[in-house]
């Protein structure tokens, strides 16, 4: 397979399946709740509504690009990303894998939603932080810390967002919705009225589609690291962009840096100024003639994929440096040239994106019970009415697909879960919350990201000193 040894291609399935197991147990957490309110309300039969909710999941993975799974890349190390090395790839991934996975099948098996943007956050930050423990050490460099701090700050704020504007949406429902059976708890094996179903069908559609734009895409990233980690010549590159028109950003990046002052430059904007140099006269180098990545040497690719990562990500530092003296137009056409020329390595095959929506589906159909009683009847006192859960589901579809238009990471189960608590609230205040669960799910929201940040450091150093 791929000219690789028997060890590496045991590694390779064995990294694939559990990249797809993460997403099979995401889909246990993250694509229940957007069934919770059509099930629990006895608005859709749970196989069909799991097949809804999948297919719009597929769609949201399909058409929203990949912003959110870049994004969750670039949370590692630079180290990490321009390692040749397979067996310190494995080594990331299968740490990195391993920990998410147990603990969102831990929480999944006492009916805690749990969020898998929390888990897979800490994983990456933890495989940063054990890289200060490596001989050589590159100390804070090896965490991204500006994109962990954005990411951190939309996982935290969002669950407090959902919870407040659930309870204008409930505002909003019993100002314009004077019907008294939308406010009413599902009865036991009967069928709503037809409008609140229709209502109802919408709103979980949103939130599948939402959750495949955002959470499914976290899935995605994940199997590029293994395919870039284990296989570096063959996915390095996306072979459909034309090299010279990388050229050409790459050439006005370079053009702008080399052009300012760098009087006031410190240690680590010299570093990257130089890189920025460097990396651009081996890339002009190693495309002379040629167009596309299929033209270039299998043993070379990885090599012009380091390229673009140093010159991309040197840029990047210099403009957020106070010490780069930029114009605000320069500044401008830097950060587009920027985006184009990552378009050379920020890519996914279809066969990725369908294998991560198939691993979601499976995941939901298995797995939603747990969850769907969670939501449906533990967080609040009484039952869940139809207006809640549409309240909730309008609210996190909203939340999430602002977060995914701004390539944050965010949580559909605390955007849903904290919908629904606001919900609650918005019907009989605080007393109306039952206290055990809130205390429950707050507390492994708070414990989510230490013990992953632990579990999966550890796991690194231990496999880097094995493999």
């Amino acid at each position: 397979m791929f000219g690789l040894t028997t060890a590496l291609t045991i590694f390779l399935v064995a990294c694939l399946l559990l990249a797809c197991f993460f997403e099979f147990i995401n889909g246990f957490h993250d694509t229940a709740n957007a069934v919770a309110t059509v099930i629990y309300t006895n608005s859709m039969k749970p196989t069909a509504a799991v097949i809804y909710s999948g297919l719009l999941n597929f769609a949201g993975v399909l058409l929203g690009g990949i912003t959110v799974a870049m994004g969750i890349v670039n949370l590692l190390p630079m180290e990490a990303l321009v390692d040749s090395n397979p067996y310190h790839g494995i080594a990331m991934v299968m740490a990195l894998l391993i920990s998410a996975i147990i603990w969102n099948f831990g929480t999944w098996y006492y009916g805690i939603p749990s969020s898998s943007s929390h888990t897979i956050i800490g994983a990456i930050l933890g495989i940063g932080l054990a890289y200060y423990f490596l001989p050589d050490s590159v100390g804070g460099a090896a965490v991204n810390w500006g994109k962990a701090k954005n990411t951190g700050l939309a996982l935290l704020i969002s669950p407090l967002v959902g919870f407040s504007l659930a309870i204008i949406m409930m505002y909003i429902f019993k100002r314009f919705v004077k019907n008294e059976i939308i406010y009413k708890e599902p009865i036991p094996g009967k069928k709503p009225p037809l409008w609140i179903r229709m209502l109802l069908w919408a709103t979980c559609g949103m939130v599948s589609f939402v959750h495949g734009s955002n959470d499914g895409q976290k899935g995605v990233g994940l199997i590029m690291l293994v395919l870039i980690a284990i296989l570096p010549s063959h996915f390095s590159l996306d072979e459909t962009i034309n090299l010279q028109s990388v050229n050409a950003n790459v050439s006005t990046i370079h053009k702008i840096v080399m052009s300012t002052d760098t009087s006031q430059f410190g240690k680590d904007e010299y570093s990257n100024f130089h890189n920025i140099k460097k990396y651009k006269e081996h890339y002009d180098a190693a495309i002379v003639n040629k167009t596309f990545s299929k033209d270039i040497p299998l043993t070379e690719r990885f090599e012009l994929r380091k390229d673009i990562v140093k010159i991309t990500k040197g840029a990047e530092k210099l403009l957020k440096s106070p010490n780069f003296a930029v114009s605000l137009k320069d500044a401008s056409i830097l950060t587009a040239q920027i985006k184009s020329a990552k378009k050379l390595i920020e890519f996914a095959p279809s066969w990725v994106i369908i294998m991560i929506s198939i691993s979601l589906g499976l995941g939901t159909m298995v797995g939603w019970k747990r969850i769907v009683k969670t939501v449906g009847e533990k967080i609040g006192k009484q039952h869940m009415s139809y207006a809640q859960g549409a309240s909730a589901e309008i609210v996190a579809s909203i939340g999430i697909g602002m977060a995914s238009t701004y390539g944050l990471p965010v949580s559909t189960t605390h955007m849903l879960s904290s919908g629904i608590a606001g919900s609650m609230v918005a019907k009989k205040g605080l007393k109306n919350l039952q206290k055990k669960t809130i205390k429950t799910i707050a507390l492994a929201w708070i414990l989510t990201l230490p013990v992953t940040v632990i579990l999966s450091g550890g796991l690194f150093l231990l496999f880097r000193a094995i493999l």
